[in-house]
């Protein structure tokens, strides 16, 4: 979780000395890119550019730095939520990148936030507050990378108290850099003058300014403790005293002496409740009332916080509602070391209480960011004990994983519970390789504790239901169905026995294995409990992936109403209560999934196209295996429906082959995108492509009723084709009560529909329109639309000639007007369009088994691991990070690899590369 408030612009003082000389500088401009503010803490730094972005014209993304902010991930996602606070939209992928991403490249991101910027193409800008906190070299890297692919008009704005190690010199020869240093940072004697008189409301002399602007160099942090300190020496003594006095001693720009100025000359002629509140709250590198108060254990903080701003003593408001501020680096650092030297107890006791009321408010993030600087490693591990489950299953289970990482192993040697909770996080992040020697260490941690007689029986049987759970899915993963299925309802009959908020996850294991039985009615009601459960322990993914795949199944059984109104209370309940702007909104492939296909059936295909659209994100970044499959297949379809069939077959032997190449990383058997890709054949009149898919070995290993019917409907579609009624009318007799009794309506119509064109075939036309008859009244009461357009034309002119679409009802109208408007020649024209770029593959040459003889240009070493790796089912994203490369560079292999085959997509590539020798068969 973000700390929103790093996105607030410093509220601007309208007291403030308005420095137009300085301004006009950091205004964009062809060719710069960068405005580079570098001065020692306290020159004015933030006020100047936070002045500037009020006069400012374009979108402005405003992020203010700190020391936890070193780490790459962590920085690079409160750039792209800064730009996303601001407004910019469509970062949700790279927020899913940098979420997923755990090296320190992140090129990926960086680039999808360069497109993101591109595609805005609004004049933004930018403004890094307080850089000199990034050190690693890794992040400054990546922000030269950032600087020299900036899209044109796109401006950023470094402050920082050190010059970064950024490629510089080039950037000057180029002109892409506005630098203003400290000598243009200091306070003129103009501007010394206005910021006495009408900031501070002091009446200075002229010889009293020009000493200042003397002694000072026009540094305004020392000018205003000048200030201050002669304010407060004023009004000690009678009116006619000089107040020059106070500034006899001289004043340097080194921090240790402003440290001591800010104690002696400040600090220490407070009123004692002053002091107090400013001692108090200095552990709090933001502040608002309610944080104060609690760590105050008093509630007057609002007043006081007022009280502060009023006097100018170094707090800076974060806002315009004066709810949140932070005290200046300077005067903090300064207070910090006064009660760590006083009271060191009392300091510590203070960063506990903040520490305990962000974890109370739900910062917890922000908080073991603390923890972790401090390196309070038990702190840490009872933290993660606490929370972590919640944060794995509300969706942070790789920051969870970096700081298992973190912990001393002691920490974790004899700790079953961290152990477990590392097992989880690599559960989520779809590392299932390893998991068993995993659970087994845990299995023999438990086992120890009952040798030893330890008296946590309760915590131990919750942790074996932990394990059952896990071991439960991926039982899923081997297709061990029945296993999956006893260990899920052993841990259901145990959880009430145990304090593991697990409830959830364990339902929408059980609808997992209905739904996978054919169970329509038994996996609704295990996933409403999902979802149930799900709320009540606040796992935000688990709400989501549940109520997804309840509204899938409510959509299959023909209740798109129902499941309209699944995924809308789903959403809303999530984002009521997980409703973080700093954080990529989380996404359900099974919901997002769902109503793709609902609007697409109700023909709405932009809709269809809207909910479609942060899949493809998704899956390009890299999704795991399962939902990889799932978006492609619902792509396909969409594709399939608007007549594009040839990106469908790409999508959906995409699909395929993922499907079976990572099926041991996959807990359930997704969609059988097999049928619909037969489908797609027919359509361009490739009956003997659409065979070959349907008679694959693969279509064996098929489990899910929903899918063997899919895939029996579509072969009852080809024996039609090829003229073989009989044939196809026995499957369908057999399916269609097997379909009835298990509610399974979609492919009831579908079923009719095919066996009301095989009837037609044989001539009966009789029963041919009783079966139609049957399909429209189940279709109307259901709201199917789509599926009749996708039928064969032949279909299509039997049911206008019907005379169950002769009713005024307003589906049948609809459903009327769209048969009556599809394009009669669609299918022909789209099979000469999928024909035109490649050969067919019976136009391949015969293989000579010498690959060099094949190819005009050879493989490279490259290109030929790219091809394995492709051949293994792994995506883009997968390849680059197997290869250690770019994705850009992976989509350039794989371009150029293509080039040479002569192909246009993965499967012809490992089709070709396979005759050809390269690939083993």
């Amino acid at each position: 979780m973000l700390l929103t408030t790093k996105f607030l612009r410093p509220a601007s003082d309208p007291r403030a000395v308005q420095r137009e000389r300085l301004s006009s500088l950091l205004a964009p401009g062809h060719p710069k890119r960068l405005n580079l503010v570098v001065a020692p803490a306290g020159f004015g730094k933030t006020t100047l550019v936070s002045q500037w972005c009020t006069r400012t014209t374009g979108p402005i993304a405003w992020l203010s730095l700190d020391e936890h902010d070193d780490e790459p991930r962590r920085f690079w996602q409160y750039v792209v939520s800064a730009f996303e606070h601001a407004g910019l939209t469509g970062v949700e992928a790279c927020q899913k990148s940098l979420a997923s991403n755990s090296d320190d490249s992140l090129s990926s991101a960086i680039t999808a936030l360069l497109n993101t910027l591109a595609s805005d193409g609004s004049s933004w800008n930018l403004v890094l507050d307080d850089f000199q906190f990034i050190a690693r070299d890794s992040i400054q890297r990546q922000v030269g990378y950032f600087v020299d692919y900036l899209p044109s008009g796109v401006t950023i704005t470094l402050i920082s108290r050190t010059e970064p190690p950024l490629p510089l010199p080039r950037w000057r020869v180029r002109r892409w850099v506005q630098e203003i240093h400290p000598a243009l940072l200091a306070f003129s004697e103009d501007e010394c003058r206005e910021f006495f008189h009408i900031t501070m409301g002091l009446e200075i002399s002229e010889p009293d300014v020009k000493a200042i602007r003397r002694r000072t160099e026009g540094w305004v942090a020392a000018m205003q403790l000048s200030a201050l300190s002669r304010s407060k020496t004023a009004s000690g003594r009678d009116q006619n005293g000089s107040g020059s006095h106070a500034l006899r001693a001289p004043l340097n720009i080194d921090e240790r002496y402003i440290s001591d100025y800010v104690l002696s000359e400040v600090l220490d002629k407070q009123p004692e409740d002053i002091v107090a509140f400013l001692l108090d709250t200095a552990c709090c590198p933001r502040l608002c009332a309610s944080l104060c108060n609690s760590i105050r254990k008093a509630g007057d903080s609002q007043k006081m916080l007022e009280t502060l701003l009023s006097q100018n003593l170094f707090l800076i408001p974060l806002d315009n509602q004066n709810e949140w501020f932070r005290y200046h680096d300077l005067f903090r650092d300064a207070l910090l070391q006064r009660i760590q030297h006083t009271d060191p107890e009392r300091a510590h006791m203070l960063w506990q209480r903040t520490l305990n009321w962000l974890l109370d408010n739900g910062q917890v993030q922000e908080a073991i960011a603390q923890i972790v600087q401090k390196e309070d490693w038990p702190w840490l591990a009872a933290v993660l004990a606490t929370h972590g489950n919640n944060l794995i299953h509300g969706g942070y289970h790789l920051p969870v994983l970096d700081w298992l990482d973190a912990l001393p192993e002691a920490e974790i040697r004899d700790n079953a519970q961290l152990q477990m909770l590392g097992i989880w996080g690599r559960f989520f992040a779809n590392r299932l390789d390893n998991l068993e020697p995993l659970l087994a260490n845990v299995e023999d941690l438990l086992d120890r504790r009952v040798a030893d007689s330890a008296p946590d029986a309760e915590g131990a049987l919750g942790l074996q239901s932990e394990i059952s759970l896990i071991r439960s899915y991926l039982a899923r993963s081997r297709s061990d169905d029945k296993n999956a299925s006893d260990l899920t309802r052993q841990v259901l009959a145990d959880i009430d026995h145990t304090r593991i908020p697990l409830k959830s996850v364990t339902y929408y294991g059980l609808g997992l294995d209905d739904y996978g039985k054919g169970d329509l009615s038994g996996a609704e009601k295990a996933l409403k409990s999902a979802v149930h459960y799900g709320q009540v322990e606040r796992k935000p993914s688990t709400v989501l992936s549940s109520g997804g795949l309840l509204a899938w199944i409510q959509y299959n059984r023909g209740d798109m109403d129902l499941a309209l109104d699944t995924c809308t209370d789903v959403r809303r309940w999530v984002d009521q209560h997980y409703s973080d702007p700093t954080q990529p909104r989380l996404i359900s492939c099974w919901l997002s999934a769902a109503l793709t296909e609902i609007y697409r059936e109700r023909d709405q295909l932009q809709d269809a196209a809207a909910h479609l659209e942060p899949l493809l994100e998704h899956v390009n970044k890299g999704a795991e295996p399962g939902q990889h499959v799932i978006i492609q297949h619902v792509r396909g379809h969409l594709a399939f429906s608007e007549g594009r069939i040839r990106e469908a077959i790409e999508y959906l032997e995409d699909a395929e082959l993922v499907g079976r190449k990572r099926r041991e990383h996959i807990v359930f058997e997704p969609p059988a995108s097999s049928a619909l890709l037969a489908r797609c054949f027919l359509a361009i009149g490739q009956p003997a492509q659409a065979r070959q898919v349907l008679e694959s070995p693969n279509r064996h290993a098929v489990t899910n009723p929903l899918n063997r019917e899919q895939n029996s409907i579509s072969y009852a579609r080809l024996l039609v084709s090829e003229n073989k009624p009989e044939q196809a009318l026995e499957i369908l007799e057999a399916l269609i009560p097997a379909a009835e009794h298990n509610e399974h309506n979609r492919h009831r119509v579908e079923a009719l529909l095919v066996c009301a064109e095989a009837l037609a075939v044989q001539g009966r036309d009789k029963d041919c329109q009783e079966q139609l008859a049957r399909s429209v009244a189940i279709a109307a009461e259901a709201g199917f639309l789509r599926l009749f357009a996708e039928e064969s034309p032949q279909l299509h002119r039997l049911l206008l000639a019907s005379p169950a679409l002769k009713s005024s009802g307003s589906w049948q109208r609809t459903l009327t007007d769209m048969l009556a408007n599809l394009k009669p020649a669609a299918a022909a024209d789209q099979a000469e369009k999928d024909s035109a770029p490649g050969l067919k593959p019976d136009a391949r040459p015969t293989p000579t088994g010498d690959p060099s003889q094949e190819l005009a240009e050879p493989l490279s070493q490259r290109e030929k691991e790219v091809l394995e790796l492709i051949n293994a089912g792994y995506a883009n994203k997968d390849i680059a990070t197997h290869m250690g490369v770019a994705p850009a560079t992976v989509k350039a292999h794989i371009r150029n690899l293509y080039g040479k085959l002569d192909v246009g997509r993965r499967t012809e590539a490992l089709a070709r590369a396979r005759e050809l020798g390269i690939l083993r068969q």
